[in-house]
């Protein structure tokens, strides 16, 4: 399928319209949520879990080494893929898209742009057939300001040793790997911060309970403990003080991911609105032939092509090779419209619904506690304004000392 363009701001040129690989995938991957994965969505979320066949299944589909190049047995694909596949599964569920998010637009994406080729070798195959990666950066005390961390790899010789603690750790339970973030010289700030790959079963690792969370609950969020861990030097990421820059580019890139999250969420939720309103009957005839429910729902659908938009040209510029404050205003956009139409969506939903929006027994419910994250991790909405101004209004106060993961 031959895609039209749009000049991009740089003066190159990116496609609005899919390839037929790309529609494949999308359409792939929409049969499975819808006929495999929907089925679940309810038992899940009550119990907080995600089975282990399941993510066997997202392996077994590709879905988590969508990036991961074809010599490590991965789908060598794009970002944009990523995005598409993230919300298709977000479109029946969140919990579930954010797991394949964190693994591709994270965990592998570090690896791919980052790790040396004896790393790549090493995990990426792995990655892309059966571990779960996790990302452990942020900690008790740090929030929104994720590089004043305590977490500590002082030199022993050959080795780190790592010492500290990582809340709110997505996919821990899972998770055979971690990309761990520890300030290796704290004297010199951020630029000590230093990146690690530690495997789960490595002595002095130890992954607490899950949170009992208020939506995304089948995502494992766990703390992880690292006590007196001994990590090899070619367990390092990149080189040492360099963890700060493989943050920023990470989490950049995963705002992509999160509003592609977002985009998904938003779509179920307005799918499942229009179908209601279609069926249920006030006044001898179905809701839908009323204006007061027409017309939200018609606002709903501009905002989220819109966000969809906005996520879709943030995944082809960072795919075309884009960097700097060009991409990192445009990921923080995207991020930030998608988290904001997600709950707005969402809210709606649950008004068309009416009385029963407030059951379990019905879907929205569940977008609605889902979308709350969304403005929260990978950067709060209030620091992807700050970043989008920094760049607009050129303060030269765009250093990204921002975001966290769930």
């Amino acid at each position: 399928m031959k895609g039209h363009a749009m000049q991009a701001p740089s003066g190159g040129i990116r496609r609005t319209e899919f390839l037929a690989e790309e529609e494949a995938l999308r359409d792939s991957v929409r049969k499975w949520a819808q006929e495999k994965l929907r089925p679940r969505v309810a038992e899940m979320d009550r119990e907080a879990r995600m089975p282990r066949d399941l993510i066997d299944e997202l392996f077994a589909l590709g879905l988590m080494g969508i990036q991961i190049p074809d010599r490590y047995d991965g789908g060598g694909g794009s970002i944009f893929l990523s995005a598409l596949a993230i919300a298709e599964l977000a479109r029946v569920d969140p919990a579930v898209a954010v797991c394949v998010d964190v693994q591709n637009v994270l965990v592998n994406t570090a690896l791919i742009r980052w790790g040396s080729p004896a790393q790549q070798e090493e995990y990426l195959p792995r990655l892309a057939r059966d571990v779960v990666g996790a990302y452990a950066l942020t900690e008790a005390e740090t929030g929104s300001d994720a590089f004043a961390m305590r977490a500590r790899a002082r030199r022993a010789g050959s080795d780190y040793v790592l010492d500290g603690r990582k809340v709110w750790t997505t996919n821990a339970r899972e998770a055979g790997v971690f990309l761990v973030f520890a300030n290796a010289a704290p004297e010199h700030g951020v630029y000590g911060v230093t990146a690690f790959l530690v495997p789960r079963d490595t002595p002095g690792v130890v992954v607490g309970p899950n949170e009992d969370k208020l939506g995304i609950r089948a995502s494992s969020t766990c703390g992880v403990q690292f006590d007196s861990v001994r990590i090899p030097l070619g367990r390092r990421l990149g080189e040492e003080g360099e963890g700060y820059d493989i943050a920023v580019d990470t989490l950049n890139i995963g705002r992509i991911g999160i509003g592609a999250q977002m985009v998904g969420l938003a779509t179920g939720a307005l799918e499942a609105a229009v179908g209601y309103a279609g069926r249920r009957r006030q006044f001898g005839q179905p809701i839908a032939g009323f204006q007061g429910v027409q017309l939200p729902l018609a606002r709903m659908a501009t905002e989220i092509e819109a966000a969809r938009l906005l996520v879709d040209d943030a995944a082809r510029i960072a795919d075309d090779g884009g960097y700097g404050s060009e991409l990192l205003s445009r990921c923080a956009m995207a991020k930030y419209f998608a988290s904001q139409v997600a709950e707005r969506a969402a809210s709606q939903a649950v008004q068309t619904f009416g009385g029963n929006g407030l059951s379990s027994a019905y879907p929205v419910e569940k977008f609605y506690r889902d979308a709350m994250i969304g403005q929260i991790y990978e950067g709060t909405s209030n620091i992807l304004l700050r970043t989008i101004a920094s760049r607009m209004l050129d303060t030269g106060n765009s250093r990204a000392r921002e975001g966290h993961r769930q």
